[in-house]
């Protein structure tokens, strides 16, 4: 009769937030052995404070081994850029602003007829990666917000023009990642790619990472359009159509002001907010970025020219 195979003790196997973690801590300090100037991209938003968080853990009790870089549009929550600040100067961190308002200013990007500047974030985002000499940037992104997302790699290949090729991606196998590149190039690393929006608010919960008060419900003036709340601010107005009203509502994702929406909900916690996205089907790009909707193939597109 063959014997069973071994297993391990009960105490040392990790449950699941533990596994993700551990994976996501692998990832980080491998790429940062391997080469030689990395950035983490963040802007506020819950995926890029919880990578921020990993990489804390990865290398405690030294500080963070390299910047911080953020795309700011011009059209940010306010209440997401005053959290950013505080985190960066708790913290120590170096920060890096690429601003698509400078490059509006001085001509070298047009706004959008539709207001709408998530788009534009690409060009400001290549440069900055150039001029720092960037050769692997750390990035929120998770498969399951979007379907090109659920198509990348963990580290991902980015050509001499940061454009992303679906059709060239590397195995995986084993939990083993290939980061080379030839000069011009770098590669995008997605840590958190295995993890759910579940995931990443039951490990905030568990590691009680404070948040901007936007993912959490509060009365807000919004208005409706194309299926989402709009709130009311200085670049998103209200037509003449479309009525104003006090809702409750949070958000699911904070990114441009111009194309996210809020949803109406009452979680005020963390356990609240958890409970909320348990029993919804839709992701939180698929419920409340507008973005997403100008075709099927919206981020895909954008990813190929350089998006993250």
């Amino acid at each position: 009769m063959t014997a069973p195979a071994p297993t391990a003790p009960a105490a040392s196997r990790l449950n699941h937030l533990a596994t993700l973690e551990s994976e996501a801590i692998h990832i980080v300090r491998e790429m940062v052995a391997e080469l030689e100037r990395p950035v983490l991209l963040f802007s506020g938003g819950k995926d890029s404070v919880v990578m921020l968080h990993v990489a804390r853990k990865a290398f405690w009790p030294g500080p963070v081994p390299f910047p911080v870089l953020h795309v700011d549009t011009g059209h940010n929550f306010p209440e997401v850029l005053a959290y950013r600040d505080r985190v960066v100067e708790e913290l120590g961190l170096k920060l890096i602003v690429a601003s698509v308002q400078d490059y509006i200013d001085d001509g070298r990007l047009l706004e959008r007829a539709d207001g709408t500047r998530n788009p534009l974030q690409t060009q400001p985002l290549l440069d900055a990666i150039a001029e720092g000499r960037f050769d692997a940037v750390f990035g929120g992104g998770r498969r399951d917000e979007e379907k090109a997302r659920a198509k990348e790699r963990v580290v991902s290949l980015r050509d001499e023009f940061g454009a992303w090729d679906p059709r060239n991606q590397r195995p995986e196998l084993w939990s083993l990642y290939n980061p080379r590149h030839r000069p011009g190039e770098h590669v995008r690393v997605f840590p958190l790619s295995n993890w759910t929006e579940l995931d990443v608010w039951r490990y905030i919960e568990a590691e009680n990472i404070p948040l901007p008060d936007l993912y959490y419900a509060h009365n807000r003036e919004v208005f409706r359009r194309d299926g989402m709340w709009i709130a009311v601010g200085e670049v998103t107005s209200p037509r003449p159509s479309e009525v104003v009203e006090t809702r409750r509502v949070r958000y699911r994702t904070v990114g441009d002001m111009s194309c996210t929406g809020a949803v109406e909900s009452d979680a005020a916690s963390v356990a609240d907010v958890i409970a909320e996205v348990a029993a919804v089907r839709v992701t939180e790009r698929g419920a409340t970025r507008a973005d997403d909707r100008l075709s099927e193939a919206a981020m895909e597109d954008r990813k190929k020219e350089g998006y993250f």
